[in-house]
């Protein structure tokens, strides 16, 4: 939050200080779903569940949550949950979308081994999936466009999927999010109420397995999760 070396991290002074500042910025006095913004390799796993349990006692917050944290990192943090009897992680946050899909490998195994909810941010890769509808912003950035370019034939290929089921290429995108193992929703940044309500017909739209397929030959897999560099 700053270059404070107190204002970071997740050591349980901050944890506490972040969430009496997030209750204050909200308004309200409670959270149901506390996330960590991002795995912390320098503070022990028992400070941060100390810290956590300390938040319940006080009724602050009811569930917590992880954010970029990898396969081994929620693990870590819900065996020892569970070795001491908390609940632990309820979900995670994660970047996954058709053209980032290392999140296979171990983040989804793992959150299917204890339980997670996945939330993918930047489902449409920046803007790169939405093709040119609505483009502005940060779709018209240079790195999108450079991404474009790079990806001009991948590209192609899915627009002319989405042209054959008559569907918009963001529509597509985060349908197909919400057909995969372990996904509960997917973070959107609507810059308007139209847009907002334009992706609102999403969850009621079904992928066929052949589509599906479809989108696998366009967008690989990494592999046979979650062992897919093993033998």
């Amino acid at each position: 939050m700053s270059d404070d070396v107190n204002d970071r991290g997740l050591s349980a002074r901050h944890i506490q200080q972040a969430c009496e500042a997030s209750l204050t910025r909200l308004q309200v006095e409670h959270i149901d779903l506390y996330q960590m913004h991002h795995i912390d390799r320098s503070t022990p796993i028992d400070e941060i569940w100390q810290a956590m349990d300390r938040l319940y006692q006080q009724g602050k917050i009811t569930y917590v949550g992880s954010s970029n944290f990898p396969g081994w990192g929620i693990a870590q943090a819900n065996e020892r949950a569970m070795n001491q009897q908390r609940l632990g992680l309820v979900a995670e946050q994660g970047l996954y979308n058709l053209l980032e899909r290392r999140a296979e490998l171990e983040v989804i195994p793992a959150c299917k081994a204890y339980g997670l909810g996945l939330i993918p941010w930047s489902p449409l890769a920046g803007g790169v999936l939405a093709g040119d509808h609505g483009a502005q912003g940060r779709r018209q950035s240079s790195a999108v466009q450079q991404a474009r370019q790079d990806r001009a034939e991948q590209l192609g290929a899915y627009q002319a999927l989405c042209n054959d089921l008559g569907e918009l290429p963001s529509h597509v995108a985060l349908a197909w999010l919400l057909h995969q193992p372990s996904v509960s929703a997917t973070i959107i940044g609507p810059g308007s109420a139209d847009q907002l309500t334009n992706v609102l017909t999403v969850p009621d739209l079904g992928l066929s397995q052949e589509t599906l397929v479809a989108l696998d030959r366009i967008f690989p897999p990494c592999g046979a999760a979650p062992e897919a560099y093993a033998w």
